[in-house]
């Protein structure tokens, strides 16, 4: 059985975070582990609180998984604030598996799930050792610098991450009529 880590926040209504991501290791046969980053009540309403977890818990709960339990891809979210990117990135710079970076910025409702002073620190640190990274349009905005309102601007926004990354899906529920996801394999679009 493969078993990935997911390194992310808490949401309280179950359709995010942990434990939306425990539920799809489940649901495809894989064992879950987690590292929680931060806690948030929420509920399908939106965000009401965030409280993010101290640096220190997060190396505590990072350094005993690898020290006990093989990790055959990792998963990251939430990660709220520099320090905690930072914790992550060293331990992850010692690991040689998949890597899935979900660029958490913004809860569906407005609220700020990572701090702006952060976004530097997911760049320079994270996004380089992603295998994949997932964003959606407003999180390519901000990784890249550049307006993602169509297809042609998620095109380019797309080669911008893949310099940085392995390989993108650039998610496009937030454009308008149908959404269109697009995914740089590292060689072509599809």
């Amino acid at each position: 059985m493969k078993q990935v880590l997911t390194i992310a926040g808490s949401d309280s209504g179950g359709g995010a975070g942990i434990q939306a991501d425990l539920k799809t290791f489940s649901a495809l046969g894989v064992y879950g582990m987690s590292v929680l980053t931060a806690v948030t009540a929420q509920n399908t309403l939106g965000v009401q609180a965030v409280e993010e977890l101290s640096s220190e818990i997060v190396d505590a709960q990072l350094a005993s998984i690898f020290s006990d339990i093989r990790v055959d891809a990792i998963k990251i979210g939430m990660v709220s604030n520099a320090q905690t990117i930072h914790v992550i990135a060293t331990h992850l710079r010692k690991q040689t598996v998949p890597i899935i970076l979900d660029p958490v910025m913004v809860a569906k409702g407005g609220h700020a799930l990572l701090r702006t002073e952060a976004e530097e620190a997911l760049i320079a640190e994270l996004l380089p050792l992603a295998t994949l990274v997932t964003p959606n349009l407003p999180e390519a905005e901000r990784l890249t610098g550049q307006s993602v309102t169509n297809l042609e601007e998620m095109r380019l926004a797309m080669h911008q991450l893949a310099m940085e990354t392995g390989a993108v899906l650039l998610k496009g529920g937030h454009l308008p009529g149908a959404a269109t996801d697009l995914l740089w394999d590292g060689h072509q679009i599809g």
